[in-house]
């Protein structure tokens, strides 16, 4: 067994009813040529030659004896591939919207933790002579960087999929009996949290060297006092079960001229673009705050090359200038705040604990997240960040899967209780996709926030032009 580690298992434990842990994509693909038939059925056969190449897919959770510490990952046997690929028909006429609308549906209900944690939906029916693929996979089992492993097996640079070596025949594993299991775990408890506070202790001197360099921008004046709490929006609230989603398609060229034109980086114009569109959505209902939202910004740590199937993750808090009106003036803002909390996040997400092991947790955990819920403390505490904004760089070339080729690839990330809403970004080809996953209560009109976010690029593109232009 391979077991969890403190940060994966996490995942787990922050998981109800109300807020389910996986992440999720919703590909889009022409059917191939002349093609004729269930995609269902044509996409189940291919997928069959290739879920061995993603290893984690044959995986499933095992609990440590007595739930003392971590699960861990064991061999599931035998795939039940009538569970893992689903197949839905959405009504005529089969349009963006209710394509939106049933990935919603999907993406609110939980993976069978008994079973591996995926589970693949082919979705026909949209118009156009398309089909679409939501995926989603447990944050347990993977990070946005890890999920490039699974891009790789299952897409193809060709409409002509290329050959994949067959699966080599499993070794029968044994089963250890009960006893041995606890005798196991016993011993991995005691290992565990020897080896952890070895390392705790041996990271002392790096820690206290990482705070040094956290206060030194601080008290040289580089960087102000970071913004320390968030403003109370409606996206802070205890979140129910249901969700809403909308997708929308910018063209990535332009951001890219906006980002070069403004000496900004990319990952800073996605953030203005999405304060611009949550600025105006909050206004629009009398809402917005005095104070600027505040965006949580995951930074992988993932080292180049590295295809583990685990979450290496940090990230940073990031003021998104919503008390700006001028679109140039709020992504410089950004552009300042954003360097701000890389300088101080960089400065200690090394020393940031990666692992943990507390006596109980699989118990304790859990329990405390469906009290938090339940009490609905998330209405009334203050909030360290409002949103979420991930951007994730996919692949500039044309992707194919079992034929069809790929036109969009839409994340579909987590809500969960205090932070409502998740704007997950995917480059691919020459456009940015974006993905905006809420609680159906925090945002019910998601689609209006959406064409927001579209009239939010616009303006800053506009606004970008025009002072080129002044400056000639």
């Amino acid at each position: 067994m391979k077991q969890l580690s403190g940060i994966d298992a996490t995942f787990l434990y922050l998981e109800t009813e109300q807020t389910p842990m996986h992440v999720a994509g919703l590909t889009l693909y022409d059917l191939p040529k002349g093609f004729k038939g269930s995609f269902h059925k044509h996409f189940t056969k291919f997928f069959k030659t290739r879920v061995h190449l993603i290893p984690i897919f044959g995986m499933k959770l095992a609990k440590a004896a007595f739930e003392l510490d971590h699960p861990g990952w064991v061999d599931a046997g035998e795939l039940d591939f009538d569970y893992h690929i689903q197949s839905a028909k959405l009504p005529k006429p089969g349009t963006r919207k209710q394509l939106e609308d049933m990935v919603a549906e999907l993406h609110a209900v939980r993976l069978d933790r008994t079973k591996p944690l995926w589970q693949f939906t082919i979705i026909e029916g949209l118009e156009g002579r398309q089909a679409a693929l939501y995926s989603k996979v447990h944050h347990a089992a993977v990070d946005g960087g890890a999920g490039m492993v699974i891009t790789q097996a299952l897409y193809d640079l060709s409409e002509t999929p290329r050959e994949v070596k067959p699966a080599e025949p499993k070794e029968p594993v044994r089963v250890p009996t009960q006893p041995e299991r606890a005798i196991l775990t016993m011993n991995d408890i005691v290992s565990n949290v020897v080896r952890q506070q070895i390392t705790m202790l041996e990271n002392v001197p790096k820690m206290m060297s990482q705070v040094t360099n956290l206060l030194a921008p601080l008290l040289s004046g580089k960087v102000g006092l970071p913004q320390l709490l968030a403003p109370r929006t409606p996206f802070n609230v205890t979140v129910g079960a249901k969700r809403s989603y909308a997708a929308r398609s910018i063209p990535l060229p332009e951001v890219k001229a906006i980002a070069k034109a403004q000496g900004a980086k990319l990952n800073d114009v996605v953030m203005a673009i999405t304060s611009g569109a949550v600025r105006r959505y909050l206004m629009e209902k009398q809402e917005l705050p005095d104070a600027a939202l505040v965006a949580f910004v995951p930074i992988s740590m993932r080292e180049m090359g590295n295809t583990d199937i685990n979450n290496q993750v940090f990230g940073m808090n990031v003021p998104l200038a919503t008390n700006y009106g001028d679109p140039i003036k709020r992504l410089k803002k950004i552009q300042l705040e954003s360097g701000a909390s890389k300088m101080m996040a960089g400065g200690v997400k090394d020393a940031a604990p990666s692992d943990f092991t507390i006596i109980g947790a699989p118990t304790l955990l859990p329990g405390l997240m469906q009290l938090y819920g339940m009490t609905k403390l998330a209405d009334v505490i203050p909030q360290v960040v409002n949103m979420c904004i991930s951007n994730n760089m996919g692949p500039p070339f044309p992707l194919y899967c079992a034929g069809a080729k790929v036109t969009a690839l839409y994340p579909v990330s987590i809500a969960t209780h205090g932070v409502g809403l998740n704007v997950t970004v995917q480059s691919y080809l020459n456009h940015l996709d974006f993905g905006i996953t809420c609680d159906y209560k925090a945002v019910p009109d998601v689609d209006h926030l959406a064409d927001l976010l579209v009239d939010s690029f616009e303006e800053l593109s506009t606004a970008v032009a025009k002072s080129q232009s002044a400056a000639e």
